[in-house]
């Protein structure tokens, strides 16, 4: 299945991790281990996953061709809302090699 990655420079990737699966929560199967500092996205279209490591939040989607852009648009999306403060951008990368969607907040134009 097509897989999506982005790796989001953050000095709190488990805060944002943890808001992201409590949040997606209402639209998606969602857990977070606070622990092994993993989570783990499952919508009626794909799943996805979240990884806190130092200094990152490691994002992951996958999901037929056709759902990709939308899955990664979701969870960037939101992501980059709970962020503004921190100016949190998410740039996905396809394991195709071709780049996917970004999103950035809006005081960041490009």
């Amino acid at each position: 299945m097509p897989r999506s990655e982005a790796r989001v420079a953050t000095d709190r990737p488990h805060r944002y991790a943890k808001q992201l699966a409590a949040h997606l929560g209402r639209r998606a199967e969602t857990s977070w281990d606070e622990d092994t500092g993993e989570g783990r996205l499952v919508f009626a279209d794909g799943t996805g996953s979240l990884a806190a490591t130092e200094g990152a939040l490691l994002l992951t989607v996958e999901a037929e061709t056709e759902h990709l852009a939308r899955l990664e648009d979701v969870v960037g999306r939101h992501l980059v809302r709970f962020g503004t403060k921190d100016e949190l951008v998410v740039a996905w990368r396809r394991d195709s090699g071709e780049p996917g969607t970004t999103q950035r907040g809006e005081g960041d134009p490009a």
